[in-house]
């Protein structure tokens, strides 16, 4: 690379705003393995979830898994915490985004069942966070359901779906992965869609696929873990936007190689025209 590539190199990375990759933050070394030890998602697919599970609905009552099962739709399962002050809202927002953009309605074509892994969490917590989400919606959404959990059945349906995670007593939080779950009409796992962000047409193949009792193994699996990093205890934990920075910073990289590339041969093509005159 000559002088002038090498500046065209450092312009675009600038241009692009990646100061942290040249002076990268310093992770304590065996810290994040402990914090999330056991942390992730396990593709269970065609595994039959226990569908006698009780839990509590938006009222307070109990209701059994099974209730969402008997009309012979596909459901899409949220695993979150309702006061997660950071990951679980993003996969909220999005799935909601990606509800709105397909034609279908939770309540006809397919089922939503969203659980709160947190036990201390009530049925009135569970009721405002559905009031919020059926607003940001836009249209009446009778499929969509929002439960807490009931004698540990949450911790027990997560063990089933794969779905692992841990409670940080010293930050108070859930350490977890952002993902939905697609299953089929008889509670089969069908399909696992990652991260806070859902292709409508991805959605709307795992629901018929799904539908249909198809089972499909996801190409691309991306985890988010809800964490930040700690000043008082000098430990880097991780949080979705830290991905999302990385994955940005790494297609940006990856342009500028490609444009110092495209400027490497230019520059060989007219080296060549000339040397031909």
């Amino acid at each position: 690379m000559n002088a002038n590539e090498h500046k065209l190199m450092l312009v675009v990375l600038a241009l692009a705003g990646l100061p942290a990759l040249a002076n990268p933050p310093v992770l304590p070394t065996g810290r994040i393995a402990a914090q999330l030890d056991g942390v992730g998602i396990e593709e269970h697919l065609a595994r039959p979830v226990d569908l006698s599970l009780t839990f509590n609905d938006e009222n307070g009552s109990p209701v059994v898994l099974r209730d969402y099962f008997q009309k012979g739709r596909p459901v899409i399962l949220n695993l979150v915490y309702y006061a997660c002050p950071s990951l679980c809202d993003l996969v909220l927002n999005g799935e909601t985004v990606t509800l709105r953009e397909i034609p279908w309605t939770p309540g006809k074509e397919f089922e939503v069942v969203t659980i709160s892994i947190d036990p201390r969490e009530s049925f009135d917590l569970a009721r405002q966070k559905k009031a919020a989400y059926l607003h940001q919606y836009g249209r009446p959404a009778p499929g969509w359901h929002f439960l807490t959990d009931r004698d540990g059945n949450a911790k027990r349906l997560a063990e089933q779906v794969g779905f692992h995670y841990r409670y940080d007593e010293r930050q108070q939080q859930f350490a977890h992965a952002a993902g939905i779950m697609i299953l089929t009409p008889e509670g089969k796992m069908s399909r696992y869609l990652y991260g806070v962000r859902y292709g409508p047409r991805d959605l709307r193949f795992a629901l018929t696929e799904a539908s249909e009792n198809r089972i499909t193994l996801s190409i691309e699996k991306i985890l988010l873990y809800c964490y930040h990093y700690d000043p008082q205890s000098g430990a880097y934990v991780l949080f979705a936007t830290n991905f999302m920075r990385a994955g940005g910073a790494l297609t940006v990289l990856l342009l500028g190689l490609f444009l110092w590339r495209m400027v490497r041969a230019e520059r060989r093509k007219t080296r060549w025209k000339v040397g031909l005159a």
